[in-house]
């Protein structure tokens, strides 16, 4: 009996033993993780932290800016700057298209229905005023013919005759005809005068001197009254109509002066007039600038630079105004925002800072939002500080 009740002793000492081993070791593994947990952990956040190559923790959510020191700037190209306002001219720079001058275009167009018989020049060429440009045909124009050449027949033989042979109604009558055959000759395109031909084709010829930009018809085509087969251009002059936000255009006034930029060249051109209008979607004006062309250098349809010498409504000339202004080559485009990089006080990075800018002068843009006097930004090498901060990015997994 004694021995059984020593037996049961053992066997329960043994699985009381087993029970503290198990809760010993349980502790022990989750002991462990916590640990691991509270050395990648943020001090005073509880973030998550990484190390980085040289052991360092670093935030996930660090500061999007690019370190470098004086050697790197200089070796990247790379222009500091402290921001100040200063004192720029009112030169104003804005895009602009080159269009015909439409003083100086004429439409060539039959005023009868007809059919073309043959082509005198070709779409490009190059032609003086009263050049033949195309020959048409008409039976209205031949009906015109004769009765002109009716007309002035009789109109000699009765002057020939006088007033002694010939009553002066007959005279006055042929007179009449006369002039209402001269007339339905001048509306058809005809000179006015008989040329001893009723066959019905006529020439339209050019009225001035010009360039042929547009020549859409072909030999034999039926040509209706008011199509348009050649448009002749006068080149020596062309319109630049520039775009400008609207509180700029108002300080460009009729008459001043402008230059193109164009292929590299500089040519001096005069504002023919100031926008009063403003388009609704852009928020832009359109200022219209008269440009002598005699080298033939510009052309309708191509885009340029303008630059405007911007004045005082009040005194009506030119003004200069001290503002907040940076390099034009210190804006960039990030995330569809236009930024420029700024030295940070504390700990010299190079950090893209959000911007809204204002009109263009000369080549700096104005400054209304987002950085102020002191701050020191990039002037030069916006773009290779852009590089490096993606190239970072990437590296650390933030691919775009």
């Amino acid at each position: 009996m004694r021995t059984a009740h020593m037996k049961i002793r053992s066997i329960a000492f043994l699985l009381i033993l087993a029970v503290l081993a198990t809760g010993l070791s349980a502790c022990s593994e989750s002991s462990e993780p916590d640990a691991a947990m509270a050395d990648n952990t943020h001090p005073s956040s509880g973030a998550p932290k990484h190390d980085d190559a040289n052991g360092h923790g670093e935030d996930d959510e660090s500061e999007k800016g690019v370190a470098m020191d004086d050697a790197a700037l200089v070796a990247a190209g790379i222009e500091l700057q402290t921001l100040a306002p200063s004192r720029l001219s009112e030169e104003l720079r804005a895009p602009g298209e080159v269009t015909d001058n439409a003083y100086g275009t004429t439409l060539i167009t039959p005023r009868v229905d007809s059919l073309v018989v043959s082509r005198h020049a070709r779409i490009g060429d190059e032609v003086e005023a009263g050049a033949p440009l195309v020959t048409l045909s008409s039976v209205e124009v031949a009906n015109a013919q004769a009765e002109l050449r009716i007309a002035q027949e009789e109109w000699r033989r009765v002057s020939e005759l006088g007033r002694e042979a010939v009553s002066g109604r007959r005279i006055n009558e042929a007179r009449v005809n006369l002039d209402r055959a001269k007339a339905t000759a001048r509306a058809y395109g005809l000179s006015g005068t008989a040329d001893g031909r009723s066959n019905g084709e006529f020439t339209l010829s050019a009225p001035h001197a010009g360039r042929l930009t547009e020549d859409d018809f072909v030999v034999g085509q039926r040509i209706e009254p008011g199509t348009t087969l050649f448009r002749l251009v006068d080149e020596s002059t062309v319109w630049v109509d520039a775009k400008l936000p609207s509180e700029s255009a108002s300080h460009v006034k009729a008459g001043t002066p402008a230059t193109i930029v164009a292929g590299g060249q500089r040519i001096a051109g005069t504002v023919m007039r100031s926008a009063h209008r403003t388009s609704e979607a852009t928020r832009n004006a359109t200022v219209r600038v008269e440009v002598p062309n005699p080298h033939d250098l510009l052309h309708s349809g191509d885009y340029v630079d303008v630059y405007f010498e911007a004045t005082s409504e009040k005194e009506g000339r030119s003004q200069s105004a001290t503002r907040l202004a940076v390099p034009t080559s210190a804006l960039v485009q990030i995330d569809g925002e236009t930024v420029v990089f700024r030295r940070d006080a504390k700990d010299g990075e190079l950090e893209p800072v959000a911007v809204r800018a204002g009109e263009v002068i000369g080549d700096h843009t104005v400054i209304r939002e987002g950085v102020e006097t002191g701050d020191v930004i990039v002037v030069a090498g916006a773009f290779a500080v852009k590089s490096q901060m993606l190239k970072a990015e990437l590296g650390e997994g933030h691919g775009h």
